[in-house]
């Protein structure tokens, strides 16, 4: 069988990407610091997705076997493998780039010339490039001369909602949403690219990119953080709220407009797709707690992430930001002691000058947008009734 390594044996890596190359053939190892998670995955060798929706129907996931990332065995499987995938989390890509610079070197040493295609499929962009340059801080000379010939990193884009589940006896089952897309940029790969049902290949991956970030993630963290707000616990409350809706549709549309300016989207079609997201939203399958989206407020509220980028798109074609610039004033009103980024806002604002830490935080520095973002923070909660 063709061999295929999934780093991260979590939710999104079982329930989206290891499911399917496993559906494509691939007998897929799972490489996880998760011991029991791992050893599990050896003793069945399978696992069970549930897709929820319109149509709910379970999957069992075959020819799946799991190794420990921080273990040696990881460079026999890099050895063996045609495509690695990622779904780790954007900071820990620097940690398993040491393994796959070994298992590079492996291959190479052994004088393996078929071709490797390594995909981050994480939320983040250009997430393989990335991985690429903490890979060749590790690699020797020949090594990197190895990778240019017969190693691939393809940019990826990933879309589908994945949330927790609650605990039972087998750990191995993970519950999807029916909506999933994964766009891989097909300029990137080394030798022949793999025909895979479920991949979706592009020349033009940032504006699927942008799609996504300024749409699902956009609305996805306004819903959170105004739900905060409102006292709400999950995403379907509080994009039920009639106000919260009004707010996150209106968002998405400033943040699309963006997109029609940039990309030249065809209006009906990216209002379709904005419609498509409200409805995932709404999905009652879907049990995704605001705490979970809303989670490292720091890091949405960067300049390249969800909040601040369509923003700065708004300012680039002028065209109207109201809504967004509610929810970043929202964003910045989140509250929660178990998160850290959140707690670390919180000291900030009460021991700083707002505009400094504004400007700090998001890489903005806009009298305009700055004076409208503190007036709807300090506002917030009257705003939202």
């Amino acid at each position: 069988m063709k061999k295929a390594i999934q780093f991260g044996a979590g939710n999104i890596g079982r329930g989206f990407i290891g499911a399917i190359l496993s559906e494509n053939g691939y007998e897929v190892c799972f490489a996880d610091i998760n011991e029991i998670m791992i050893s599990e995955l050896n003793n069945k060798q399978e696992y069970v997705v549930e897709v929820v929706g319109q149509n709910c129907n379970e999957i069992t996931i075959k020819n799946v076997c799991g190794v420990l990332s921080n273990k040696d065995e990881i460079l026999e499987k890099i050895k063996e493998a045609e495509i690695v995938t990622t779904a780790v989390g954007p900071g820990v890509l620097k940690i398993i780039a040491k393994s796959l610079a070994q298992g590079i070197e492996k291959r190479m040493n052994e004088g393996i010339k078929e071709y490797l295609n390594i995909i981050a499929c994480e939320n983040m962009i250009k997430g393989s490039t990335v991985l690429k340059e903490e890979v060749m801080k590790y690699l020797s000379e020949d090594g990197k001369k190895y990778i240019d010939l017969y190693v691939g990193f393809p940019d990826s884009a990933v879309d589908r909602i994945v949330p927790p589940v609650e605990k039972g006896k087998d750990i191995l089952k993970v519950r999807v949403e029916e909506f999933n897309e994964w766009i891989v940029d097909k300029t990137q790969f080394k030798g022949e690219v793999p025909v895979i049902n479920g991949m979706i290949l592009t020349d033009n991956l940032m504006a699927f990119v942008e799609r996504k970030l300024f749409t699902l993630n956009t609305g996805h963290a306004i819903t959170a953080y105004l739900g905060v707000l409102k006292g709400y616990k999950t995403i379907k409350e509080s994009i039920e709220d009639i106000e919260i809706r009004k707010i996150v549709l209106e968002a998405m549309q400033e943040s699309g407009e963006v997109l029609i300016n940039r990309y030249s989207f065809d209006r009906k079609k990216h209002e379709k797709y904005i419609q498509k997201i409200l409805s995932r939203f709404e999905n009652p399958y879907l049990v995704d707690e605001v705490v979970r989206v809303g989670r490292e407020p720091l890091r949405k509220l960067s300049y390249n992430d969800r909040l601040i980028k369509p923003l700065r798109g708004t300012l680039e074609y002028n065209t109207k930001n109201e809504n967004l610039l509610l929810g970043i004033a929202a964003a910045l009103s989140y509250r929660n002691s178990e998160d850290i980024q959140a707690v670390e806002l919180e000291k900030r604002l009460q021991s700083e000058d707002i505009k400094s830490v504004f400007e700090d935080i998001t890489g903005l520095n806009n009298n305009e947008i700055e004076e409208k973002v503190i007036k709807n923070y300090l506002g917030i909660r009257e705003l939202i009734k």
